[in-house]
């Protein structure tokens, strides 16, 4: 799958948006991804993390994980794809920790997994907690990078396509300042 054919799926279904929106970040852009509205089509989530697996696929990795709750289909599209098991963290008093039962054996290699990376702060999250968990991450993917390369990791990295979009500081919005709202139409407010 090519990037062109990443960001067509995500046109096609409504998960690319224009407007005003704050992110998850805290920043504000004019451009928005929806990934939910692309992987709603499970024919469409299992392409997107097939190809995603494919990226990931020589690191040996034995687990997958990811943010709850953007990454959690995300997770177990590339784990299908690579036949190894998927968990995700959750945030338990402002930090990302395995629960429902989840654990990682000492030394476990684990690819963490994401939607859209944008400043990498989530990913960054769910990497700290493998490590505090005793795994080993040896990968991070995302099906989107919206930081342009600019959020980077220690261990490879891969996404399926890169979205150019400005972002701005709340108090620099030219959107704001225009006298726009702007929504935050994700799973976190």
């Amino acid at each position: 799958m090519t990037e062109r054919e990443t960001l067509d799926l995500y046109e096609k279904t409504g998960a690319l948006m224009r407007g005003h929106f704050r992110l998850t970040s805290g920043l504000h852009s004019d451009v928005y991804l929806q990934s939910a509205l692309v992987l709603q089509h499970p024919a469409h989530a299992e392409a997107l993390g097939r190809e995603l697996a494919l990226r990931l696929g020589g690191l040996g990795a034995t687990t997958v994980l990811a943010p709850a709750i953007g990454g959690i289909l995300v997770a177990h599209e590339v784990a299908r794809g690579l036949g190894v098991r998927a968990l995700f963290a959750e945030r338990e008093d402002g930090v990302m920790r395995l629960r429902r039962g989840f654990a990682l054996e000492p030394g476990e290699r684990c690819l963490v997994v994401e939607d859209v990376i944008t400043t990498g702060g989530s990913t960054r999250e769910v990497v700290r907690c493998v490590e505090a968990a005793g795994g080993v991450v040896v990968g991070v993917g995302s099906l989107i990078d919206r930081s342009g390369g600019a959020a980077q990791f220690p261990v490879t990295r891969a996404a399926l396509a890169t979205v150019s979009a400005t972002t701005w500081d709340p108090a620099a919005c030219p959107l704001c300042a225009a006298g726009g709202p702007a929504i935050k139409p994700g799973s976190r407010s």
